[in-house]
C-alpha cells in the first residue's frame, strides 16, 4: 500500500482541524443558547415579582395599613369630641355636634374601604365583621348619652362609659381588634416589599448566566477570527451588547423599585406607630393623612416600568437568536474559511 504523499496528509490535517472547529464552534452554541434561556426566563420571572410587590403594595397593602390607622383615629376622635360636647355643654343644644358625626362617619366610610382593600384574607374580614358589630353597640350606647341623656349627669356618665369600654376594651374593643387586624397586614407587607431569598437567588442566576452567555460570545468571536479568519460577526456583536443591556437595565428598575418599596414600608410602619399615639389626636389625623399623600405618590406607578419588562422579554428573545443565526451562519455559510 502506498505511503500517503505530503498533499494526502495535509488534506488530511485540514479535515481534521476544520472538525475540531465546528465540533468547537457547536459547543459554543449550545453554551449560548442554555444560558440565554435560562438568564432570560430568570430576569423575567425576578423582574416580574418586584413589579407584582409594587402593584400589590399599591392598590392593597398601603391603602389597607392607612385604612386601620385613619378609622382607629377617627373613631377615637368622635368619642374624644362627644366628651368635649358634655364638657363643653354643646350636648344640650345639638346632641354630640358635627364634628362626632363627621368622625363617625369617616370611620365607618373607612370600614366599608377596609373590606375590599384588607389583606389578612378571611381572618381579615372575620375582624371586620365583628368590629361592625361591635360599633353598632357602640352607637347605641354613645347616642342616648349625648342626646338623650343630656340632663341626667349619672346615665349620662354610665353611657360614655360603656361607649368606651366598647371601644377601647383589651382584647375585644373595636381598637384592639383592629390593632390585631394591623399586626397582620404589616406582616404581609413585610413580606410582600422585602426582597425575599427566592428573590435575590433569582437574580443570581440571572446575572450568572448573562455573565457566562457574555463570556461564551466573545470566546466565539476568539475563534471566528483566530480560525475562520473573520475579524468580527455582527450577530454576536449584537448579542453581546443586548447581553450586557439585560444584565443592567432590568437590574437597574429593580433597585429602582425596591428602594420605593422600602420607603413605602418605612413610612407604613410610621403611620402605624403614630395611630398609637392617642395623646394629640388631631396632630395624629393630619400626620396620617399627609404622609398616606406622600405614600401614594411614591408608589405611584412608573412608565418606564413596563416598558422595561416588554424590553427585557424582546431582548431576551434576541439572545436567543442572535448568536443562532451568527454561529449557524458560519458554520452552513461560510465556514470552508475554517483552518
Amino acid at each position: 500500500m502506498p505511503s500517503p504523499t505530503r498533499w494526502t496528509r495535509a488534506v488530511r490535517a485540514r479535515r481534521r482541524t476544520r472538525s475540531r472547529t465546528r465540533r468547537l464552534l457547536e459547543r459554543h452554541l449550545a453554551v449560548m443558547v442554555v444560558a440565554a434561556l435560562v438568564s432570560m426566563t430568570a430576569v423575567l420571572v425576578s423582574y416580574r415579582e418586584v413589579q407584582n410587590a409594587a402593584g400589590e403594595m399599591r392598590t392593597r397593602g398601603a391603602p389597607a395599613v392607612q385604612g386601620v390607622a385613619a378609622t382607629q383615629l377617627a373613631l377615637l376622635r368622635a368619642h374624644e369630641e362627644a366628651e368635649n360636647s358634655v364638657r363643653q355643654d354643646i350636648d344640650t343644644v345639638v346632641g354630640a355636634g358635627a364634628r362626632y358625626e363627621n368622625q363617625l362617619a369617616a370611620a365607618g366610610q373607612g370600614l366599608s374601604r377596609l373590606s375590599d382593600v384588607q389583606i389578612d384574607g378571611e381572618r381579615g374580614r372575620g375582624v371586620l365583621d365583628t368590629v361592625n358589630g361591635v360599633l353598632t353597640s357602640y352607637s347605641t350606647s354613645i347616642t342616648p348619652g349625648a342626646v338623650k341623656y343630656v340632663h341626667d349627669d349619672l346615665m349620662q356618665q354610665e353611657k360614655f362609659t360603656e361607649a368606651r369600654t366598647l371601644l377601647d376594651r383589651p382584647g375585644t374593643g373595636v381598637v384592639p381588634r383592629l390593632d390585631v387586624l394591623q399586626e397582620h397586614q404589616m406582616r404581609r407587607v413585610e413580606r410582600v416589599s422585602s426582597l425575599g431569598t427566592l428573590q435575590r437567588t433569582g437574580w443570581a442566576v440571572a446575572e450568572l448566566g448573562l455573565l457566562v452567555l457574555a463570556l461564551s460570545c466573545l470566546s466565539a468571536l476568539w475563534v471566528l477570527r483566530t480560525r475562520c479568519g473573520r475579524s468580527h460577526d455582527p450577530w454576536l456583536l449584537a448579542a453581546l451588547l443586548v447581553t450586557v443591556a439585560l444584565a443592567v437595565v432590568p437590574l437597574w428598575a429593580t433597585v429602582r423599585t425596591q428602594e420605593r418599596l422600602d420607603t413605602a414600608r418605612g413610612l407604613l410602619v410610621a403611620i402605624e406607630q403614630r395611630a398609637h399615639d392617642h395623646a394629640d389626636l388631631v396632630s395624629s389625623q393630619t400626620y396620617v393623612t399627609d404622609t398616606s399623600a406622600a405614600l401614594r405618590g411614591g408608589l405611584a406607578a412608573r412608565s418606564w416600568q413596563s416598558w422595561t419588562y416588554y424590553g427585557a422579554l424582546g431582548g431576551g428573545a434576541l439572545i436567543v437568536l442572535l448568536p443562532a443565526a451568527g454561529v449557524c451562519r458560519r458554520l452552513n455559510a461560510d465556514y470552508w474559511r475554517a483552518g
